[in-house]
């Protein structure tokens, strides 16, 4: 893993827990039993991006689909959340996932913690899926996309008043 071509400068502690995430995360992954992320897979080809493709869950309406999403972590990880998104075209039709890939999740944004790590988050935004009970886009989709190109979902300011899926 080279940091040398980073064009983001993390701090120490960020790196050692960056490093310490990934082996942990792709030591898990190759023991299904241990990271309930139906074939999970990692790819850092250095620590400012990850991408993490899964599985939806077995008896959910995302079953047997697969996802990918991109972590962009800020150089004061974990004090400040990364960016997480889907990476289109599999972006999921959930009412909590617009078609940018941008997700409306409370831990991303107002509700992190640096207790937080990159396989909890995983594990939430798979339990979202899976309360899923239909396939679809949230009912602003259309207008928060338009007016969100080029920004990142960590720059909006996001309205958590829907538990129910």
């Amino acid at each position: 893993m080279s940091t040398g071509s980073s064009a983001v400068q993390h701090s120490r502690t960020a790196i050692r827990r960056l490093q310490k995430e990934l082996d942990e995360f792709q030591t898990s992954a190759q023991h299904s039993t241990d990271v309930p992320l139906p074939n999970c897979e990692v790819r850092a080809e250095s620590l400012d991006a990850w991408f993490i493709e899964f599985e939806g869950a077995d008896n959910t309406v995302f079953a047997g689909e697969r996802f990918v999403l991109r972590f962009v972590f800020p150089p004061d990880y974990p004090i400040e959340s990364p960016e997480v998104v889907f990476v289109p075209p599999n972006t999921p039709l959930h009412p909590h996932v617009y078609s940018n890939g941008h997700i409306c999740l409370s831990i991303l944004y107002d509700g992190w913690s640096p207790a937080l790590t990159v396989r909890s988050i995983c594990l939430s935004i798979l339990s979202m899926l899976s309360s899923a009970t239909k396939k679809e886009l949230p009912p602003d989709n259309e207008r928060y996309v338009r007016t969100s190109i080029g920004r990142s979902p960590k720059r909006t300011r996001w309205d958590f008043h829907d538990d129910k899926v």
